[in-house]
């Protein structure tokens, strides 16, 4: 039985559960997925060049980072219009990322950080917390995107207040990381 939603966005329909599911299964699905092909043994030399999606990773974490912040400052102007087209725009360019970022590891050769002291550890530090908010973030765009385009605004509040800087958190490190291992790329 379907349900209308009130004011306060209290009530779940069928489409809801629907969606939720579907964003449940991308959750646990998209993490999986990439942790395997990271992993994944290659066989043998790779007829595609993938050496420049790095750099163009770094760039669609970016972009992302500026579409973010634009999203941020027009929804505290209540320029909704404007932070709706940002934030749209960054979870395009969050797709294309990794959309990309799977072709790249499935494609390409491992590239293992080759720095030294304390830079060494300042890396691993950005890099694992890179990863872990990377595979929370999954879930929490899916439902803040899901929960703005479906005009279900208490709940998108909700759960965006932890999204945005997460979100924003894992593109500004995607590039951080970019810069410190992009010396040791061969």
């Amino acid at each position: 039985m379907n349900t209308v939603k009130t004011n306060n966005d209290s009530a779940t329909t069928a489409q809801d559960r629907r969606f939720l599911t579907l964003i449940a299964v991308l959750s646990v699905a998209i993490p999986v997925v990439v942790a395997i092909l990271f992993y994944m043994p290659k066989s043998g030399e790779s007829t595609v060049d993938v050496s420049f999606l790095p750099t163009l990773h770094a760039i669609l974490n970016s972009c992302t980072a500026i579409a973010l912040v634009i999203g941020y400052v027009n929804v505290k102007r209540q320029n909704i219009k404007v932070h709706r087209g940002a934030m749209l725009t960054a979870f395009g360019l969050s797709s294309i990322f990794l959309v990309s970022y799977v072709t790249y590891h499935f494609l390409g050769e491992r590239t293992i950080y080759g720095g030294e002291g304390l830079l060494k550890y300042i890396y691993y530090f950005i890099l694992l917390t890179h990863i872990v908010l990377a595979v929370v973030i999954v879930p929490l765009v899916l439902l803040s995107v899901y929960y703005g385009i479906t005009n279900q605004l208490a709940k998108h509040r909700r759960i965006s207040r932890w999204t945005f800087p997460i979100w924003l958190y894992v593109a500004i490190t995607g590039v951080l990381v970019y810069l410190l291992i992009s010396p040791y790329y061969t």
